[in-house]
């Protein structure tokens, strides 16, 4: 039997011998997927990719449904595209054939969208919860279907929308286009996230210094951890990435790793956090990323609209984190 740390790089494997101590080897996995894994797990919760008990085969659960199936990733991936084994878990009360028609669907999409040299976890998601999400909602009912539209309708036009704050200062500049996430609150501590587009590093730089100098409650903050990702204008081959942990140890190059997993650009997040007096330990880092990807998404940063389906979030106006 063989057993893998929670990064699944290490593995102990027990002979047939019982009473022979276990031996030790490495799994099939490269950085890029450790890498990959850990963003995604940050992005969607701990759960949602783990290593199982046969070295390189992986668990996927599928975000908002019930449904896992199990991948195998081979020793040179990106450059190879992983494999799907079929279902793990099928839930307790699904439609006979529905475990099925989502293996088919996760093997159709996977081929659509991987390509040789690139990462593909978060597409794969990201077209899943799409996919399934749209076929789902054609077997509703129309006056639901409706009222559903009608609500996201009435987010997308708030979103980015910032009500003036009378406590900000006279801006020495326009206010930078921010668009906020939803608030997080996890033991006292707040966190909230904001994007906005850049054209440069000194763009990027003076909209930070602006935000702080502009809203006291930002100014306040335990943390103000950012990150960008540029192409610059004409060269697309002339790129800027930073990011600035703020004291939040290593924050930072997690949030750019978020970006880079995104394919994001242009573009530059923000995540403020008040510290509540509790450690979050890791979590921390879960909730950074989680309100970062919602600023990206509600920015329209991204190809596809990723936002929950299962709720709608209500977004913070600036200065009220």
């Amino acid at each position: 039997m063989a057993y893998c740390d929670p990064r699944g790089t290490l593995c102990s494997v027990q002979t047939s011998d019982k009473h022979s101590p276990p031996v030790s080897h490495r799994c099939i996995m490269s950085d890029d997927l450790a890498n990959e894994i850990e963003a995604i797990n940050s992005i969607y919760g701990p759960s949602t990719i783990g290593s199982s008990s046969d070295p390189g085969t992986y668990i996927l659960a599928i975000p908002n449904n019930p449904i896992s199936v199990r991948l195998r990733f081979p020793l040179g991936y990106p450059n190879a595209p992983p494999t799907v084994l079929g279902t793990d878990t099928s839930g307790e009360h699904t439609k006979k054939g529905y475990a099925s028609h989502v293996l088919g669907v996760v093997k159709c999409v996977l081929g659509n969208i991987y390509r040789p040299g690139e990462v593909c976890l978060f597409d794969l998601l990201e077209e899943l919860r799409g996919q399934l999400r749209d076929r789902a909602d054609k077997a509703e009912d129309g006056d639901s279907a409706s009222e559903d539209a009608s609500i996201e309708i009435e987010d997308d036009a708030t979103s980015n929308f910032i009500a003036p704050d009378s406590s900000l200062a006279k801006p020495v500049l326009e206010d930078p286009p921010w668009t906020l996430s939803s608030v997080i609150t996890e033991k006292k501590s707040v966190f909230v996230a904001r994007s906005a587009p850049v054209a440069s590093p000194t763009q990027a730089r003076a909209y930070l210094d602006h935000l702080v100098a502009t809203d006291k409650k930002i100014a306040k903050a335990t943390h103000n951890i950012t990150s960008w990702r540029i192409q610059s204008i004409g060269s697309p081959e002339v790129t800027f990435q930073d990011c600035d942990d703020d004291g939040e140890t290593a924050a930072g190059g997690r949030l750019l790793h978020l970006m880079q997993v995104m394919g994001v650009w242009d573009v530059m997040v923000v995540v403020s956090r008040w510290y509540g007096g509790v450690l979050l330990g890791p979590d921390r880092f879960r909730i950074i990323n989680t309100v970062a990807r919602d600023a990206l998404v509600k920015g329209g940063h991204t190809m596809t609209d990723t936002s929950d389906s299962g709720t709608k979030d209500t977004v913070k106006k600036k200065g009220k984190p």
